[in-house]
């Protein structure tokens, strides 16, 4: 083993000096051969050398065009909750908030929340929300489709290491574009591939994106921590060990780690992947020969020197684990160390009992995220629910795609293993790492996750998967140059391919009903397709859409308690009472936690005068979400009903502490008080509720009014004035504010409101007795 210190070559490149036993001159850490031989593939790969501007240009345009189409999208999916109802986004919330709520804005020590805890994502959408000035999805999907630019150029910088190793020019300060070829290739299917529609063209995709280009980051940070001067060629694997490491780009990458973990929990998988990276090809350690498995090559003794690039590979796993412990206990600490708690049907394979049969179905459903990235046609935005039946036996044939997974890859590891370790080896190696474990956060290994497939989650994972296909398309073409033009043209086509199914996966993302429709069409079998189908047509007016596809989701799942609940809610408001109860009595003993459907069946059962089971519903709601004002609201109109009236006004006013802006609990506490003949505590309940609610025309017209029954006829005339100016087609206010002056004396205005109420409800038959009896009094 020889040892000399780096020098700078006249071209302006680190290299070193000669090396005596298999010696030669590098710049890198793994040296790209000149000469085009079967030992260097990359010089047989059909595709143009390019300059790195000049790829960077082509793989961000072809990146952006194929998800341009959905920059004027609508919000779908779980956009709407992660979005449109995430309060964390509205500029009056404080920016603190984003770091004690999840993702969806919800506050991570509740039941409900899934802990997914990604502020930094919450804080771009929040720059989304003040550039839209609201929501406007045009900011939203734009940032996406940059980003993902943005990675797929970052990739050409990540594979030209990963291809031909890492070198710095001395002129320019800058990476040198290593392995052009094998780079370009590479980040084009990257850049076009199918499965990352979700991440790009659903807006809560931007947690992908985001921690893609901070993975990528803190990877090339790592990279360049240990490509310093000082460097021992060992001439036994033909490779330069560092002895010594920068610290400062060290501590640089794990910081872009812990940053990448704030943006989505993968990030802390950068981690893996730059051990994987030190081990495999910095340090070129066989692993064979680590445990013994194949002969040590020779040596003269136990070097110091050996000794020095090893203590500085364990000083380095040092920081890689001080890192990824410290991450750790931050993210368990602010979930409020407890998992998240999910539900059998969000992953029904990780609630099967038998340990065997669990572990048979994690391994199906490796199967089909691998089958996702080599043939994405068969793409759904939720596959829970029946889209992959549980595997209940062992007989199963789709046991066999677990096992042909393991052979496939147990066949890349041996080629990675095999024979003296070569530099496409290395290459291999590090494909399977970026395929591996970017994925174990999702292989329900270490924890429970809350799905059973998502196409988001292999965003990372693709990376490796481009550079297997890359590494075997070398292959080939190294081993028959002569049908170099037929492979350069199924390269054209896959990529075509892929371009074309990525637009058309995109136009199904920028609508609902057109994203939900195609899941229907991929997975008929599952009941949640069918429940979004059903929710997206009750808000739009087609009921009797919606209750067939909520009676499909139930028989397609009979478990379903959230089709239930809210079937439930859309017979209520037909008054269909009995077979509402039915249904939200089901739904709540599925999920006794349940308080939505508590207060619910609640709501019905107070319809159906049966009033002491109602208050119970009530508060069992209330005990299962203690800030419920909604709760509040509808057990105060139980009160109502059976003339508690203290009660109900105690109830309302719990609703408006809990919500300040509950327009109906003020306004229904304004009108008890007054029908109370309380009219001093209606004025002062309505201009409490004012203070919260200063636009609100019917809080105005019921202080009119006590002020009208008090005689006070100015004030009263004061308040109608504004109630009318804020909501001028409304026929009561005008109605109201002629009895004023009917009362007042004032006839001629009086006639002239009654007037004006007719017109806007010319069948009022008060109103019309009013008018006839003011003109009456006229006449007299």
């Amino acid at each position: 083993m020889h040892f000399r210190r780096a020098h700078r070559h006249k071209n302006g490149y680190y290299m070193n000096g000669s090396t005596g036993q298999g010696g030669e001159s590098t710049a890198s850490l793994l040296q790209e051969p000149k000469i085009p031989t079967r030992e260097n593939p990359e010089q047989f790969l059909p595709i143009p050398r390019l300059k790195f501007w000049q790829a960077a240009a082509i793989v961000f345009v072809i990146s952006v065009v194929c998800f341009a189409v959905t920059y004027n999208g609508d919000f779908v999916f779980d956009d709407s909750e992660a979005i449109v109802g995430n309060n964390d986004l509205l500029p009056e919330s404080s920016v603190w908030d984003l770091f004690n709520n999840d993702f969806w804005g919800n506050k991570l020590d509740s039941k409900t929340s899934h802990k997914s805890y990604r502020p930094l994502t919450v804080l771009t959408f929040r720059w989304s929300y003040a550039l839209g000035s609201g929501l406007n999805p045009l900011y939203f999907h734009i940032p996406n489709i940059v980003l993902h630019g943005i990675v797929s150029v970052l990739l050409l910088c990540m594979f030209s290491i990963l291809f031909g190793g890492y070198s710095v020019s001395m002129t320019t300060g800058q990476l040198e574009f290593k392995a052009a070829r094998s780079s370009l290739l590479c980040a084009a299917l990257f850049a076009v591939h199918p499965i990352h529609t979700e991440s790009v063209s659903g807006i809560v995709g931007r947690a992908d994106l985001l921690c893609a280009v901070l993975f990528i980051g803190s990877f090339l940070l790592y990279v360049k921590s240990c490509s310093i001067e000082t460097q021992r060629y060992d001439s036994r694997y033909s490779i330069f060990r560092p002895e010594q490491f920068s610290l400062g780009y060290l501590l640089s990458s794990m910081l872009l780690c812990m940053l990448a973990v704030l943006c989505k929990e993968q990030g802390i998988t950068i981690i893996g992947i730059c051990s994987a990276y030190d081990i495999v090809v910095i340090c070129g350690v066989d692993l064979l020969e680590l445990v013994g498995l194949r002969k040590k090559c020779q040596q003269n003794g136990k070097s110091q020197a050996t000794q020095a690039w090893v203590v500085s590979l364990i000083k380095r796993h040092l920081v890689l684990l001080s890192a990824g412990l410290l991450v750790f206990l931050y993210r368990w600490r602010i979930m409020g160390s407890a998992p998240p708690v999910f539900q059998v049907f969000d992953n029904p394979h990780s609630f099967v009992n038998n340990t065997v049969i669990r572990s048979t179905n994690y391994n199906y459903l490796y199967s089909i995220n691998l089958w996702l990235l080599l043939n994405p046609w068969w793409l759904c935005f939720d596959w829970s629910m029946g889209c992959v039946p549980v595997i209940e036996s062992l007989a199963d044939p789709r046991v066999l795609a677990a096992f042909s997974v393991w052979i496939f890859i147990g066949c890349l590891v041996w080629a990675c293993l095999k024979g003296p370790i070569t530099q496409d080896q290395r290459t291999l190696t590090m494909a399977l790492a970026l395929i591996i474990i970017p994925f174990l956060p999702a292989s329900n290994l270490f924890f429970r996750v809350g799905f059973v497939i998502a196409e988001r989650i292999l965003y990372l994972s693709s990376i490796g998967y481009c550079m297997v296909v890359v590494l075997g398309v070398r292959q080939l073409c190294s081993t028959y140059p002569q049908h170099s033009k037929h492979l350069s043209a199924c390269l054209a086509f896959l990529l075509c391919l892929y371009s074309v199914r990525c637009v058309q996966r995109s136009t199904e993302w920028k609508h609902e009903i057109d994203l939900f429709t195609a899941g229907a069409h991929v997975c008929p079998g599952n009941a949640k397709v069918h429940y979004n189908i059903a929710k997206l047509n009750a808000d739009n007016g087609n009921i009797d859409v919606a209750i067939h596809k909520y009676r499909h989701a139930i028989e397609l799942n009979p478990q379903y308690d959230q089709a239930m609940n809210n079937l439930g809610n859309i017979l209520k408001d037909r008054n269909e009472l009995d077979e509402a109860e039915q249904l939200l009595e089901r739904a709540v003993a599925v999920r006794e936690e349940f308080a939505a459907a508590w207060m619910n069946l609640g709501i019905v059962k107070s319809a159906l005068k049966k009033h002491a089971e109602a208050e119970r519903c009530y508060y069992t709601a209330i005990l299962h979400r203690r800030k419920y004002p909604d709760c509040f609201y509808n057990l105060g109109n139980l009160y109502l009903d059976i003339k508690q009236y203290d009660r109900a006004i105690e109830a309302w006013t719990n609703a408006t502490k809990l919500r300040p802006t509950h327009t109906n609990a003020w306004t229904n506490m304004a009108l008890v008080h007054d029908s109370l003949e309380q009219y001093d505590k209606s004025i002062a309940v309505a201009k409490q509720g004012l203070k919260h609610l200063p636009g609100e025309s019917q809080l105005y017209f019921s202080i009119a009014n006590a002020y009208g029954k008090l005689s006070r006829y100015a004030e009263s005339a004061e308040h109608f004035e504004k109630a009318i100016a804020l909501k001028p087609t409304k026929a009561q206010y005008y109605a109201n504010y002629g009895v004023l002056y009917h009362r007042w004396g004032k006839l001629d205005k009086a006639e002239l409101m009654y007037m004006k109420a007719l017109q806007l409800n010319p069948d009022e038959p008060n109103l019309k007795e009013n008018l006839a009896m003011l003109q009456r009094k006229k006449t007299q």
